[in-house]
């Protein structure tokens, strides 16, 4: 069975293109909402996957009117793929059932993962830049160096660990980790 999900952004937008093209296409069932695509819940987006059975497949009139970012549009095909189902996008003449549309579909998974991938890379440059000019993310130090330095002296005076944290304003785990060489002990 072919179940079509049409999605306008506002409540004052018409999906009659939509439903048209779907009923065209073959549509059993046609779920339509009007809400922002940028919604993580569309309880008609959720009621529409919750009705495929495998070997339906979902059908939009676009893209854009499933999902609002490749990742999520690839999330949700792949889900339907896990169950047995298909995806088709009437403009995109996109079927996941046919071998040139999963091409197409892949191709776009693929260049998704790239992007994830770079966005990855330049994070990880951009930190490395940062840490190069002296930058150290992270919330600031409680125990300073010098904190660190009246907390050990009075340690060795005698004074009690719970009392030493108390004493420079740290938590006594705190101040056995930064004393012992800990981890996060720098």
């Amino acid at each position: 069975m072919m179940i079509g999900y049409a999605r306008v952004s506002t409540t004052d937008q018409n999906a009659d293109l939509q439903t048209d093209a779907l009923e065209r296409a073959g549509c059993k069932r046609i779920f339509t909402e009007r809400l922002s695509g940028a919604r993580a819940d569309r309880p008609a987006l959720r009621e529409a996957l919750a009705t495929i059975r495998r070997g339906d497949t979902l059908v939009v009139w676009r893209l854009d009117r499933l999902a609002r970012s490749v990742a999520h549009l690839i999330e949700i095909v792949q889900d339907l793929e896990s169950g047995g189902a298909g995806f088709s996008s009437l403009t995109e003449n996109i079927d996941t059932k046919s071998s040139g549309g999963k091409l197409v579909f892949h191709v776009f998974a693929a260049l998704a993962e790239f992007e994830r991938q770079l966005i990855r890379e330049r994070t990880a440059a951009g930190l490395k830049a940062a840490r190069d000019r002296g930058r150290v993310g992270g919330r600031p130090r409680v125990l300073t160096g010098e904190k660190l330095a009246a907390a050990k002296k009075l340690l060795k005076s005698g004074m009690s660990p719970r009392d030493v944290a108390a004493a420079v304003g740290v938590s006594p785990a705190t101040l056995y980790r930064r004393v012992s060489g800990g981890a996060d002990a720098r």
